[in-house]
């Protein structure tokens, strides 16, 4: 068995200005993550590793996305301060937590009485019994799981409105 010699040389990545510039440039438009270590031409566990080990780099990602998110901010407050009546409200809805008034107005002249309630519902309903079939076919209604059955033998309706003119 013979062993082969495989040249290895560790690639160092280092901070440069141009690529703590293209880290700044690539945070400023709103890059994240694997995103923007791609963009500035290195692998995301490059990236990573340069981020740990250089402070430099975590601070040109921080300035980049405070720089872009100003510039977003400035050109949204001269929009509303020219009279932009969109740009205002999404201004107030999104950095002042502004929510537009919602109100419904119910005035109810009356009062409720659960017992009162109850009792007419109760000179409604005429006593019956209910009783579990199997489903049927019936041309009249696609299925009805259940029988209505009342102690007279007569299967009618089990409910009576009664004439309340």
């Amino acid at each position: 068995m013979s062993f082969y010699s495989i040249p290895f040389a560790p690639e160092r990545v280092a901070a440069t200005e141009a690529r703590l510039e293209a880290i700044y440039e690539a945070a400023r438009y709103g890059l994240k993550g694997d995103a923007l270590a791609i963009r500035v031409g290195l692998t995301p566990s490059q990236f990573r590793r340069l981020q740990e080990f250089d402070p430099l780099v975590e601070m040109a990602e921080l300035k980049g996305r405070a720089d872009g998110e100003y510039s977003a901010g400035k050109t949204l407050h001269d929009a509303a301060a020219s009279g932009d009546a969109k740009a205002a409200l999404e201004i107030l809805k999104h950095q002042h937590g502004w929510v537009a008034k919602q109100q419904i107005d119910v005035n109810i002249d009356q009062q409720i009485s659960i017992t009162a309630a109850l009792e007419k519902a109760q000179t409604r309903v005429i006593e019956g019994l209910y009783a579990e079939t199997p489903l049927i076919e019936d041309t009249t209604h696609a299925a009805a799981p259940l029988r209505r059955l009342r102690g007279d033998g007569d299967h009618g309706a089990a409910v009576v409105a009664h004439d309340q003119g």
